[in-house]
């Protein structure tokens, strides 16, 4: 048992893993932003040029309700619920966008830390004895 905890450690504290988590919980809390951005910025702008706040309400009626004499539902109404079908398309779109959004400034950052150039390596054992070899020779050919 104490080597499956081991094993269970080992991999649960791996860089991949974690980062994988924290990528959840950032995803989790984006989808959120995501959601209120569509729900209570874009969908009351959009309901001032259709009338609606959300196209979720929009239906054809294929067949009417059928009701008893007093007024009870026997049968419900079929409905072509296009409506709900054009919201999500809408929220996939505006979330699409936000995560393109998202991602693209994340690469221009990312960019930038690749633009700055690496300290060159440094000399290897070969090249700093060939380099003093040189200098020596240098100065024999100054001397004479």
């Amino acid at each position: 048992m104490g080597k499956f905890l081991n094993d269970f450690k080992a991999f649960a504290m791996r860089g991949n893993v974690i980062d994988m988590a924290v990528g959840v919980i950032i995803g989790g809390a984006f989808g959120k932003i995501v959601t209120s951005l569509v729900n209570d910025i874009i969908m009351p702008l959009v309901s001032i040029a259709t009338g609606s706040a959300t196209f979720s309400g929009l239906k054809a009626t294929l067949r009417g309700a059928e009701l008893d004499p007093e007024g009870n539902v026997i049968k419900e109404a079929l409905t072509f619920n296009y409506g709900m079908f054009i919201q999500n398309i809408v929220d996939f779109i505006i979330i699409a966008f936000c995560i393109f959004v998202a991602i693209r400034i994340m690469m221009k950052f990312k960019k930038k830390e690749e633009e700055t150039p690496a300290a060159p390596p440094a000399p290897g054992k070969e090249e700093v004895l060939l380099t003093e070899i040189r200098d020596l020779l240098r100065q024999q050919a100054d001397r004479k």
